[in-house]
């Protein structure tokens, strides 16, 4: 077998530790020291499945505004880019300036190059920033980001997932708007946080890759007015 060939490596903000972009023949793989691997190009399944239901379940689908909190390798932007109208417009936060950047070199084939999608405006920095900012900007946020709400890699993102976060993207969703998040795990406790905040929830468990494999949590909260 191939051995893996480092690429590429990034601080992330906030001592976060230090990402690492690996190769392997046409698999790639993303890494954070002291935690191990966080994306493989070989499973973006449940990545897929972010996307594509959360597009199903939009009430406008005509032009609708997205948030994407979380880049990776691309494959949920590809997917969501897949299933909206050339009106859509999505915006995509990344926290780590030089995830975008493999994104436009060698990560960019894995999904079919979304960023240079006219309907796409990337904004480098935290997703936290975008919430607390907008007010009703949003027909869906989608949250790929750390382990989910279990998070391993940045202390930060606590908030994100805690009644701060949840209360600032009810706010920036429109009515019947809907928060989509990716987990590795489930959360019984992040659950009745959604609800309390005012969501109405519902869970979903799919496959990391094709229908075999681990499974991953997507929660789906919408925004009732």
């Amino acid at each position: 077998m191939r051995p893996w060939v480092l690429l590429d490596s990034a601080p992330v903000p906030g001592n976060g530790g230090e990402l690492r972009l690996y190769q392997r023949g046409d698999e790639f793989s993303i890494n954070i020291t002291g935690v191990g691997e966080l994306m493989n190009s070989r499973m973006h399944g449940s990545e897929d499945a972010l996307a594509e239901h959360t597009c199903a379940r939009l009430v406008d689908g005509t032009n609708p505004r997205l948030l994407i909190g979380g880049l990776g390798m691309g494959f949920t932007l590809a997917a969501a880019l897949r299933h909206l109208g050339k009106h859509a417009q999505l915006v995509v936060a990344e926290l780590v300036p030089s995830v975008v950047e493999w994104n436009k070199g060698p990560l960019g084939i894995l999904a079919g190059h979304p960023l240079d999608d006219p309907r796409v405006t990337v904004r480098e920095g935290d997703v936290a920033h975008i919430l607390k900012a907008e007010q009703q900007a949003y027909d869906a946020i989608l949250l790929d980001v750390d382990n989910g709400p279990e998070g391993l890699t940045h202390k930060e993102n606590d908030w994100l997932y805690g009644m701060g976060g949840l209360n600032a993207a009810y706010s920036a969703l429109r009515p019947r708007g809907i928060l989509a998040v990716w987990s590795a795990g489930p959360s019984q406790n992040f659950v009745q946080r959604l609800r309390k905040v005012g969501f109405k929830v519902h869970e979903m468990r799919v496959h990391a890759h094709g229908k075999k494999g681990t499974r991953h949590y997507i929660w789906f909260a919408r925004r009732e007015a």
